[in-house]
């Protein structure tokens, strides 16, 4: 009894996430999204009690735009791993005051925004970033190819959901199935002895979803990190918008590696050259 209830537990969830897989691509990369199709047309009654509950008793112009979704959801966003990953690892930067931080690929409108409103930040991007943000410097580098990156460059790194696609060609940047491996080496070179790697990456059961992003094993991030000079100091997670903060990493990146999907927030320390 106790094998068919996880077998069909298991299915269940094969069904949930081929679901939500196919519900992505429609709404992202084709512009169909279904819950927005079905939000807007049931609140559309809604909506017209209210224009003609307010326009019985007003007597100026009204353009007609409706906003049909806002009432169904709660004063702010909280539940995006996004929301949690960029609030913790400013958060870290704010108390650690680094001489210099740089910062690879992460999302300017969340992450860079936050450092930035109280210190300046460096940012290297494979993409252009035309806009002039104050306290935001750029500039632009293929991270796979280490020829123009300097060495020793800063003691604060960060590269928040970005490792992921290198590779991938989905932002531009070369086909290459260890993409990945070489730009995380590139990127530590840039780090001073001593200095403090924040990385964050999809984790759970390993695999590529082309090209989309790879989905990393957090104990393959541990051994590469480890390869290349790094010690762990602390590990968070989000997972279905909660954050969790590991006492003992090695415990949970084992039930992690089982999961479907997480993002694992990793901070590093580079050791010492001897």
């Amino acid at each position: 009894m106790v094998m068919f209830t996880c077998i069909n537990k298991k299915k269940n969830s094969v069904i949930k996430t081929t679901l939500l897989k196919y519900y992505w691509i429609l709404s992202s990369q084709f512009g169909i999204d279904i819950k927005i199709l079905v939000s807007g047309i049931t609140g559309l009654p809604r909506y017209i009690r209210h224009l003609i509950q307010f326009s019985s008793n007003y007597k100026g112009n009204i353009d007609i735009r409706p906003c049909l979704h806002d009432w169904h959801e709660e004063g702010g966003g909280t539940h995006d791993e996004y929301f949690w990953q960029d609030l913790y690892v400013a958060q870290q930067i704010f108390h650690a005051n680094p001489k210099k931080h740089v910062d690879i690929g992460s999302r300017v409108d969340g992450f860079v925004a936050h450092i930035a409103s109280f210190r300046p930040i460096e940012v290297f991007d494979i993409r252009p970033i035309t806009a002039h943000i104050p306290n935001v410097a750029f500039q632009q580098a293929d991270l796979m190819n280490p020829s123009l990156l300097p060495e020793n460059y800063c003691d604060s790194l960060s590269c928040l959901h970005a490792l992921e696609h290198f590779g991938l060609g989905r932002y531009g940047d070369a086909i290459s199935v260890f993409g990945y491996e070489a730009g995380l080496q590139n990127i530590i070179h840039l780090l001073q002895s001593q200095g403090v790697f924040y990385l964050s990456v999809p984790i759970g059961q390993a695999r590529v979803e082309f090209n989309a992003h790879r989905v990393f094993d957090p104990h393959e991030i541990l051994r590469l990190a480890e390869m290349n000079g790094l010690l762990l100091e602390a590990f968070s997670w989000v997972q279905s918008g909660i954050m969790t903060q590991s006492s003992y990493p090695e415990q949970d990146f084992a039930t992690l590696a089982c999961s479907r999907y997480a993002l694992g927030i990793f901070t590093f320390r580079k050791q010492q050259l001897s």
